[in-house]
């Protein structure tokens, strides 16, 4: 057998691209800073299969260009996949991935494209957390 090679019950297993799926945003991306932020926001995701659209209502709590902290109630089941809408900052479907479930109704997500600093911005306009009230929204960028 080579170096690469594998060996399982049905045999050797050669490794090759496919073995490893790797993303650069997950894999070799740096991590920026989160921020504290309090929107309104709703997670739409299918339920059995593709029969059922549900929607449920959270708060972003924490937020970066890659990823956030909601607040949402966890002992429901909740999909590792779902669109992220934050209707207050007019931004929509943002493909999210769960990584964490936390114990105090929190789950940390990674999105699957980085938020723009315009859109960034746009959150922490419409945020109601004390630490962004003096945020002003530039009219020519919304």
């Amino acid at each position: 057998m080579g170096v690469r090679d594998v060996q399982s019950s049905a045999g050797v297993i050669r490794n090759n691209y496919l073995s490893k799926e790797e993303s650069f945003m997950y894999d070799r991306e740096g991590r920026f800073r989160m921020e504290d932020t309090m929107n309104a926001a709703r997670i739409e995701y299918t339920e059995k299969a593709v029969m059922h659209m549900a929607a449920r209502r959270c708060d972003v709590i924490r937020i970066s260009q890659t990823e956030a902290v909601l607040a949402l109630l966890t002992k429901y089941s909740l999909p590792n996949q779902f669109y992220l809408d934050i209707p207050d900052a007019r931004i929509t479907k943002i493909g999210c991935v769960m990584l964490r479930v936390n114990a105090n109704n929190t789950i940390h997500v990674r999105f699957l494209r980085m938020l723009t600093q315009k859109e960034l911005d746009r959150v922490f306009v419409f945020s109601t957390h004390p630490g962004h009230k003096d945020r002003k929204l530039d009219i020519r960028s919304f």
